[in-house]
């Protein structure tokens, strides 16, 4: 036992041992980094005006806080507050927007809007067939759901007060009966209301409902026609100051300054 030698075991070291560390995955990160920046950078390029400043207002203030951060309006490119200066953008915003719904062509002359003195108009004008809503019927009709969904997931981005109007024709709804031109007016448009907070519009968006009945003709001269059955969605432009605010009080809407030439025609 005293003649016993010791057991010396050698460990081999591997000289390759350098490529199997991390260093390398380090590289290949900063490098795929590199590239999907690359690709933004050329996307944004290619891109709109409208999508670069959303990206351009997501960095600047991430958080959302400010008046134009992002894009959270589908359509509009842009979630901005409806001034006077920028209306007209917004009335070219969803005619792109509404252009691209199923149909669009068969009611495209039921469509109309207006920047006024309250904002921006948006009007249904029913046909002789009845486009947006059944004759004599407060439901919306399939074309006039598509369209008002349409209108309330864009007017909902919005943080601009809607009101909205039902009109008549001249033509009474019934010779007998308590319900008449003034509670269908009225019906439509809360059913208008009521389609378009389910799809967008905010609960404390809407500040007035209001029925008509065939009080405000949109052709005085021809009382019974069609166009005067009608819904209007009214976005309210945001006052800056009080002098924009008397201004818009003293200033008639368009369709009142045309009834007014006739008048002293």
């Amino acid at each position: 036992m005293a003649d016993a030698r010791p057991i010396i075991i050698i460990k081999k070291k591997s000289g390759h041992g350098g490529h199997h560390g991390g260093a390398w995955k380090v590289a290949y990160a900063d490098f795929v980094t590199a590239m999907m920046a690359l690709f933004i950078v050329l996307w944004l390029l290619n891109s709109s005006k409208q999508v670069q400043e959303a990206v351009g207002g997501y960095f600047k203030d991430p958080s959302g806080v400010s008046k134009k951060v992002g894009s959270n309006m589908t359509g509009s490119g842009e979630n901005f507050s409806l001034t006077k200066d920028n209306m007209p953008k917004l009335k070219e915003e969803l005619q792109k927007s509404v252009r691209q719904m199923t149909d669009f062509n068969k009611f495209k002359d039921q469509l109309e809007m207006t920047v006024t003195a309250e904002g921006l108009r948006i009007e249904l004008l029913e046909s002789e067939s009845g486009t947006f809503f059944e004759s004599g019927k407060p439901k919306p009709s399939s074309s006039g759901n598509e369209l008002l969904e349409k209108l309330a997931g864009e007017l909902g981005q919005l943080p601009n007060k809607i009101s909205i109007e039902g009109h008549t024709d001249s033509k009474p709804y019934a010779l007998h009966g308590e319900y008449g031109n003034w509670e269908l007016s009225t019906d439509r448009a809360n059913a208008a209301r009521h389609l378009m907070q389910a799809h967008g519009i905010r609960a404390d968006q809407v500040t007035q409902v209001r029925g008509f009945a065939d009080q405000k003709l949109r052709k005085p001269d021809q009382p019974l026609d069609a166009s005067n059955r009608r819904i209007s969605v009214i976005v309210q432009y945001i006052v800056k100051n009080e002098e924009d605010e008397s201004s818009a009080k003293d200033k008639p809407a368009e369709g009142e300054k045309a009834k007014e030439g006739e008048k002293k025609e």
